[in-house]
């Protein structure tokens, strides 16, 4: 968290601001994914401050930093699942505090950590979830199915969540997030708890998906930057320190990590 040097009014206000109004001229473009001066507060402490950028439809982003930069902040800022003190987010040209409900319609969440009901089976629970964001009847068994593969989740799918592996467990959330087949992906931390080949897997997917899907993935791991995307967002702090294709990172593992630690200070 960064502490709060100026009062939540004029400076923030007036970025904030100037953010919207580039933001807007970019949405006419076709964003998928728009933030506008994005800052919340806890107290006199920023998480998140005055964070702005655009992704268009169709594109692969990482969004990079260390642990507690305020990378989950924020995907639940663009999700609507925290409110901002100040600015904007919008998927899709929808306003997400706004139309909440409308935005949600165009967004597969996976969040830090997953929301399962322990009880329920994974089936049971896509389900459930996919009846809940209105996928007809007739089309659900067929999401259901296509998901449950595309997660390779058919070995537990009658099995209580709560008898699952963590690394199971991600795949189930990463299968929800698919259910309703969503323009936008937003996913924190998808390969967290996954062996190296359910990673690989994780990246094969999401390469297929970024075909025709919008992603933004965190991650505080560089080679996955360096396998899945094609721009990285780096976030510090709880602001934005880089904005930038995958490559202006350096072009190996040992750049990668030089060019991290010179924008934090930390090593990864």
């Amino acid at each position: 968290m960064v502490q709060a040097t100026t009062t939540k009014g004029s400076a923030a206000g007036s970025s904030s601001a100037k953010a919207e109004g580039r933001v807007a001229a970019a949405s006419a473009a076709g964003s998928a994914i728009e933030a506008a001066g994005l800052t919340r507060m806890y107290g006199d402490f920023y998480a998140v401050r005055d964070i702005t950028f655009t992704i268009p439809r169709g594109q692969l982003v990482a969004f990079l930093g260390p642990n507690g930069a305020g990378k989950s902040t924020t995907m639940k800022l663009l999700t609507g699942a925290l409110a901002p003190t100040s600015g904007r987010a919008s998927i899709c040209g929808i306003d997400v505090q706004k139309d909440r409900l409308h935005a949600a319609e165009k967004i597969g969440y996976l969040p830090e950590n997953g929301p399962l009901y322990p009880d329920m089976t994974p089936r049971s629970l896509l389900e459930f979830y996919g009846r809940a964001r209105g996928v007809p009847a007739e089309k659900l068994r067929q999401r259901v199915e296509y998901v449950v593969e595309e997660c390779r989740l058919g070995e537990v799918i009658g099995k209580p969540i709560s008898k699952l592996s963590k690394g199971f467990r991600q795949r189930v959330g990463m299968a929800n997030a698919l259910i309703h087949d969503p323009d936008v992906l937003i996913l924190d931390e998808p390969t967290a708890g996954l062996d190296p080949n359910q990673v690989e897997h994780v990246r094969e997917l999401l390469r297929s998906l970024a075909r025709t899907k919008t992603i933004m993935l965190s991650t505080h791991i560089l080679r996955e930057v360096k396998s899945v995307a094609e721009r990285v967002l780096f976030v510090h702090q709880g602001r934005l320190v880089h904005d930038g294709p995958v490559s202006s990172l350096g072009s190996d593992e040992s750049a990668m990590e030089q060019k991290f630690h010179e924008l934090t200070g930390e090593r990864p």
